[in-house]
Order: structure tokens, then C-alpha cells, then sequence
């Protein structure tokens, strides 16, 4: 792999690393490493592992992550589609580790697309709490939004927006806050060898520049005693070390919360402060910034660093106890006090909609056992229905991609529930459900698309009284992974073309 290194890079390798160099060479003939991280919203880990057929050995800095064998395809797996794990590298899984979000936490990730650090970040929510994911580049949040679907999250808002433009609305807004940077990608070299034909050696300095904006913009919407965590994948101090360095200098009410090479995270390196040019006022302080070297763990190249907010900031009032404002909400009515309609005693029955909301309110007491949205508040966009999370901004003139939960939409005065619902619900929720093992060959024809043949006592049904005839939540393993409709024996496949199964 030697050959394949730009040479101004081994050069600047050299300097840094000095008698370490050989080993990190070495490490660019080694195997790649393949990791997955358990999507513990869904699932405990212990369940999966309980469940799983792959032979996984874990990842020590992630409590949910675990290498995979390579030649293992975990990606045409039944489960990778009930969005039970997400296939990522596993230094990776480090960044959003360090965050240390906890359930109820107000959530950030600033460059989230193609979102593994966000849904990362959803599994330590557990539902509870806000996750903003925002990206700049349209194209990405298309994929962020399909993993954010996958992974069954219920209170995330997905927005595709310049950082600059939500500084003001979420000024003080966030616990938490993950900027897992656009940088140089020096060490990712392995993984991505048309990465490093690609590398030029003033790309860090490029992207520095890039890097200190994100970062002084990310700390703007970062509450008093909140904590940030700036990442990168990449070697060079640049990027690294001496962006922490001037911004611990121009914002002195932060600090560096220590995790390289402490007792917890072992395998993590200090970050190196003798590598920085002289004039940086707390320039060693970025010894306690973490370093995630190829040759000395298994995984690819990575920079981490936590800075925790200290208290009053100079210029600039943090936001306190905000007031629940924000987009057009209604809130979903309770089942009780729906009005009565004519033909509602037949399962099935296409009685009229008042309005949209009636529309969902009668999906969901036709079709759902429980109503996870229930006291949500539900925004529409047009004919599309959204459970939102609560305590958002204002956010007129931000691009916001996905206000809520995709619930589904209204056409022809019936809800048509979303595949997004589907995913986060749980088997429990629906009325009608269905589950096949994963090694059931019904559960690969599900998965491309095929109608299905079913009899009615294969169904469970919730409740008394309910009838066979309707929407079914399809599950592998008990766990959902779409819509079918149920009639007179066959289970017509609602999953959707752009997810099958290939």
C-alpha cells in the first residue's frame, strides 16, 4: 500500500511520527476491518447477539459496536432491512461515543449526512429528547433521511440548511452537540484507496479554514455546560490539534473534557501538542484530545475531541427555558373524542374524512393497537402528516427536510401510512401483524417486493373482534420491516421499490 501513498503525505508521516513510522506503514498491508453497531433503540445488544448468526467480536470504545468478518454480508441480511444494526467502520463509532448523550438530551449533528453518527446518537436517546441532523449537501440527505427511516427513529428533524442560517433560532438551544467535520480524509486511506490518489497536500489547510467556521458556529448553539465534540479523519495537526487550540484561546469559557489516552479509552492516544507552532496560549491542553491510530488499534485513522461549555459567555446571551414555539402543530385528538361516523362499526369501512386529521385519527383507530404519536403534536405539509418533536424554534426560512416522524399522507380522503411508521413502530402497535423468521423464504419475497401468500390464522390480532381484512405490520424476528394488506389470502406488498431487496 506503500506505492499507493501520496508522497508529500509519508513525508509529513515521517516528521510526525519519527521511529513510529515503520509500524504505521505496516498497517497499510493489514486487512481492512469491517464493523456494525447494534441498534439498541430496536434492540438490546444482548438480544441481537442472542439472535444474530454473525460471528462479532466487539469494538472496546463503543458499547453497541463489533467487528465483522470480512466475507460476511450483514448488508443482505433480513435483519440489516428491519434496521436491527448499521453497518459502519468502527473508529468511526468513537466521535458520538465520547458525546455521552443521555435520553432526554437536546441533540445536534451538525454534518450528519449519510447519517451512521446520527442514528448512533438515536440509539443513546431512546426516544426521548431532540436529535436536529443537518446537512448542507441535498444529494447526502437523501441518504440520512433513508437511515433515519431504517433505524425507526421517532424524534428526529431533518434539515439541509448553512450552518450560519440556524445559528440564530438555535442560539443556546443544545445539550449536545456532534461536528464531525468535512476534512483532508488522511486516514482513510486504507478504506479508500481513490481517496488518497485523490489527496492533495494543501488540502488541510483548506479545509481548516472550513473546520474553524463550523466549529465557532456549532459553539454558538451550544447551551452553558453543555458539551461539543469535534471530530475529524484525519493526521494532520492542522486540522486537528490546532483548530482546538485557537478555538480554546478566542473562547476561553470552554474546556477540554480529557479522553486520550485516559483510563476509560486506552486505545486512544493523546493528542499531540508538541506537533503545534509556537503561540497558542492553551495549546497543551490539547493533550487531552484523542488520536485513533491504525497501527496501534483496529480501526482507521481518527481525531476527537470533547470541549465541555463552562458557563457565561462574553458577548451573547445563551437562550434559557424557551417557550414550546415553533412550526403550524396540531395535536393529535384521543381516540375517545373522535366523533362518530357512519359505518364505523365495519372493519374496513371508507367512511368520509372531515379533514386530514380525521383522516389519520381513523387510521389509527382502525389499524393500531397503540398510538405511539398519541399527544404528539402533529404537523401537516399539505397532505403529509409528521409527529414533531417538542420545544423546536422557530425555524421560518430554514429548509427543513423532515419536521418529524413521517407518518404518511392523506389521498382520497383515506391515510396511507408511511414506510417511515412502520419502522418505528413496534410489533405491539399494530392491530394486525405478522412476523417471519429471516431464514423463512416468505421473508426474502417480502423484501422484493412480491405478494404473499397468507391465511388468516397466520396473523395475530390484537384485539377481540378485530377483523383479518387491513393493513398489516410486516416483521422478521418480531421486528417491523413494512406494510402489507391483508384479503382473502393474500398479503399485498407495500413495501417500497427504492428499498428492495436486490
Amino acid at each position: 500500500m506503500k506505492q499507493g501513498l501520496p508522497e508529500a503525505f509519508v513525508q509529513a508521516m515521517e516528521a510526525r511520527l519519527g521511529a513510529e513510522m515503520p509500524a504505521f506503514l505496516a498497517s497499510y498491508d493489514e486487512e481492512r476491518l469491517y464493523g456494525l453497531r447494534v441498534n439498541t433503540w430496536k434492540v438490546p445488544v444482548q438480544a441481537f447477539l442472542a439472535l444474530s448468526e454473525l460471528e462479532l467480536r466487539p469494538v472496546p470504545w463503543a458499547e453497541s459496536g463489533f467487528y465483522y468478518k470480512d466475507g460476511d454480508r450483514p448488508g443482505k441480511h433480513p435483519h440489516y432491512h428491519a434496521g436491527l444494526y448499521y453497518i459502519q467502520e468502527p473508529s468511526a463509532m468513537a466521535p458520538a461515543e465520547l458525546l455521552d448523550v443521555r435520553p432526554g438530551d437536546r441533540v445536534l449533528d451538525l454534518c450528519a449526512a449519510p447519517g451512521g453518527k446520527t442514528t448512533q446518537l438515536a440509539s443513546r436517546l431512546q426516544g426521548e429528547g431532540l436529535l436536529v441532523a443537518n446537512d448542507v449537501h441535498p444529494d447526502r440527505v437523501k441518504a440520512l433521511v433513508k437511515n433515519i427511516e431504517l433505524s425507526g427513529i421517532r424524534n428526529a428533524v431533518v434539515l439541509n440548511e448553512d450552518p450560519e442560517k440556524l445559528e440564530g433560532p438555535f442560539e443556546g438551544f443544545f445539550d449536545k452537540i456532534l461536528v464531525d467535520t468535512p476534512c483532508s480524509g488522511e486516514g482513510m486511506f486504507r478504506k479508500e484507496v481513490e481517496m488518497a490518489k485523490a489527496w492533495r497536500p494543501d488540502w488541510p489547510e483548506r479545509y481548516a479554514a472550513m473546520q474553524r467556521v463550523l466549529l465557532r458556529q456549532a459553539a454558538r448553539m451550544l447551551k452553558p455546560g453543555g458539551t461539543l465534540a469535534y471530530s475529524t479523519c484525519t493526521f494532520s495537526q492542522e486540522e486537528n490539534e490546532a483548530m482546538i487550540a485557537e478555538f480554546l484561546d478566542a473562547n476561553p469559557w470552554f474546556e477540554v473534557v480529557p479522553v486520550g489516552g485516559s483510563a476509560v479509552h486506552q486505545e486512544f492516544a493523546p493528542g499531540r501538542p508538541d506537533w503545534l507552532p509556537a503561540g497558542y496560549a492553551r495549546g497543551a491542553e490539547t493533550a487531552g484530545t484523542a488520536r485513533l491510530w491504525p497501527h496501534r488499534l483496529q480501526g482507521e485513522g481518527h481525531y476527537a475531541a470533547v470541549l465541555r461549555h463552562r458557563g457565561s459567555v462574553g458577548g451573547g446571551t445563551p437562550a434559557a427555558a424557551e417557550p414550546e414555539r415553533g412550526l403550524r402543530v396540531e395535536p393529535l385528538r384521543p381516540r375517545e373524542a373522535r366523533p362518530a361516523r357512519k359505518g364505523a362499526g365495519r372493519a374496513g369501512a371508507a367512511a368520509p374524512a372531515a379533514d386530514p386529521l380525521e383522516a389519520l385519527g381513523r387510521f389509527a383507530a382502525e389499524q393500531l393497537a397503540a398510538g405511539p404519536y398519541s399527544g404528539a403534536a402533529v404537523v401537516w405539509r399539505g397532505e403529509h402528516a409528521y409527529a414533531a418533536p417538542k420545544a423546536l424554534p422557530e425555524l421560518d426560512g430554514i429548509r427543513v427536510i423532515r419536521p418529524g416522524w413521517y407518518l404518511g399522507s392523506v389521498a382520497k380522503q383515506r391515510f396511507v401510512p408511511s414506510h417511515a411508521l412502520a419502522m418505528g413502530l413496534r410489533a405491539s402497535d399494530a392491530l394486525r401483524s405478522v412476523s417471519f423468521a429471516a431464514a423463512n423464504p416468505r421473508t426474502v419475497k417480502y423484501l422484493k417486493g412480491e405478494t404473499l401468500e397468507l391465511a388468516a390464522d397466520e396473523l395475530h390480532i390484537a384485539q377481540e373482534g378485530i377483523q383479518p381484512k387491513g393493513f398489516v405490520l410486516v416483521c422478521v424476528d418480531g421486528f417491523p420491516v413494512g406494510w402489507g394488506r391483508w384479503q382473502d389470502g393474500l398479503l399485498k406488498n407495500d413495501y417500497p421499490p427504492g428499498w428492495r431487496w436486490t
